[in-house]
């Protein structure tokens, strides 16, 4: 077997090795084995990548490979024990700030590596080189608006920046005018390739990354997210193009597909559209939500809120962010445990956006071995808290926030949101009265039949397990039973 047919055997099995990844990702019980699928078909091409530079290029080259690929593992582990779930979501875009740079490289070291040589278009082919200049020049505007867009997002979602969106004059005559400029300079790079082109498209791109995430506002960092995720994948197809690697498309195709398609769906969570997700700032016409509170709030120690549960016929826990933040999902899974041991139907309502992250709180959920049964997303339990005694708001702000179906000129205005406020009682769990990522102000906290419990969220599911297990045998409080009674 030559080494050209053994490295398209080695990419054929690396890319159905992802394409198992993506479907095993898809299901809680199957995502363990996507993972594994995912890292046996990253090794494969790892090795496959050796194998053929070993044949093909010096032994030097080989070598610069091998340290490089050791040099990364090495960072790569590192960063994986330290990082906590909580930093996933900007661990993330950091990442795809990595594809997008990597993209602008190849991007720029094929064109000057083909320019390099003065016969060029006798080797390649006129026809092929203008083709071959339109790749360089799509490639490196993709990976450029991939590089500075994920840094702004890492940014926001680790608070070193305002996570308000940019309100630059024009923003969108910006954007569409960045746009048509990108389309008139690849003709005009198609038709007369030079440097100043390349650098003109590169600025261009990065000035434009930069004004897409920056003006959209924390609320909606999740898609962002997950666009970024698909514009990261674009970027590795078209400098699998560039490298002539086969499998570099593949995949680069996968994610760009995969990731657009599950902004698609987290757009249709949060009634946003899609186009304007890809065009940047969407949802922000809205003027500036409000921060000051809106009534009186009534406070609930962590002993109250056991004698509460433990008089409910049915519970549903909403897990926000601060969960994650407080990493409470341990003692939040055990008071699951010991309220269902007590006949209390317990399920989890989750908002497809919950957390900072798509998929956050069920990854935690999954980590702390809650059931994946009684896990289910926001339209699955959304009709049912009207007939709910107790719901526990565990670190979820905007994602409850009742203005967004109340009040047309919020900025989260007509995005869905979990219905926690139909309940007969909810408690929320927060550190304070501050408003959410998005930076609205919640009305939820100030309802009749909310209150608030105040400090570290697993400080205080703790406390209430305290209290079951102490007390929670005796009989309630009168207190407590017109709490739930409403």
């Amino acid at each position: 077997m030559t080494s050209m047919t053994a490295s398209h055997a080695s990419d054929l099995v690396a890319a159905l090795l992802f394409i198992l990844s993506l479907a095993g990702l898809s299901q809680h019980h199957t995502s363990r084995a996507g993972v594994a699928y995912g890292i046996a078909g990253m090794a494969l091409a790892l090795a496959a990548t050796v194998v053929v530079a070993a044949q093909d290029t010096s032994a030097r080259v080989v070598a610069l490979i091998v340290l490089a690929m050791a040099l990364g593992a090495v960072i790569g582990l590192w960063r994986a024990r330290r990082v906590e779930m909580t930093q996933m979501p900007e661990l993330i875009a950091v990442l795809h700030s990595f594809v997008g740079l990597a993209a602008v490289l190849v991007g720029w070291n094929t064109y000057l590596e083909v320019e390099s040589h003065g016969t060029a278009q006798t080797r390649i082919g006129a026809d092929l080189l203008a083709i071959h200049h339109a790749e360089v020049f799509i490639g490196i505007f993709i990976g450029a608006v991939t590089f500075t867009g994920s840094i702004v997002a890492f940014l926001k979602l680790s608070a070193r920046i305002n996570s308000r969106p940019l309100m630059l004059p024009g923003k969108n005559a910006l954007n569409l005018g960045a746009l048509g400029a990108f389309v008139a300079l690849t003709i005009w790079f198609t038709i007369s390739p030079n440097l100043p082109l390349m650098i003109t498209v590169t600025v261009l791109a990065l000035a434009l990354g930069w004004h897409l995430v920056a003006s959209i506002g924390g609320g909606d960092m999740p898609v962002v997210v997950s666009m970024l995720n698909s514009y990261s994948g674009w970027a590795a197809a078209a400098a699998g193009f560039l490298l002539d690697n086969n499998l570099l498309i593949v995949t680069g195709a996968l994610v760009g597909s995969s990731g657009a398609y599950l902004s698609y769906i987290m757009c249709k969570a949060m009634n946003r559209s899609f186009i304007s997700v890809i065009a940047g700032g969407f949802g922000i016409e809205a003027p500036a939500g409000r921060e000051e509170e809106q009534g009186e709030y009534r406070e609930v120690r962590a002993a109250e809120a056991a004698e509460t549960l433990a008089q409910a016929r049915s519970v549903i826990i909403t897990p926000g962010y601060g969960m994650a933040v407080a990493q409470a999902q341990h003692p939040v899974a055990e008071l699951t445990r010991q309220l269902r041991e007590r006949g209390i139907e317990v399920r989890f309502g989750v908002h497809p956006v919950a957390g900072r992250l798509p998929g956050h709180m069920n990854v935690l959920l999954a980590e702390a071995k809650v059931p994946y049964d009684i896990v289910l997303e926001m339209d699955e339990i959304n009709d049912d808290f009207a007939d709910t005694s107790v719901v526990l708001v565990i670190g979820a702000n905007d994602t409850v926030n009742p203005a967004a179906t109340e009040d047309p000129g919020s900025p989260i205005a007509g995005m869905p949101v979990v219905r926690v406020w139909e309940a007969e009682q909810v408690i929320v769990f927060k550190r304070s009265m501050a408003s959410g990522y998005a930076g609205v102000q919640n009305p939820l906290f100030f309802r009749e039949n909310s209150s608030m419990l105040f400090g570290d969220a697993k400080q205080s599911v703790e406390e209430i397990l305290h209290a079951l297990s102490t007390d929670g045998r005796h009989e309630a409080t009168p207190a407590a039973r017109q709490a739930v009674a409403g």
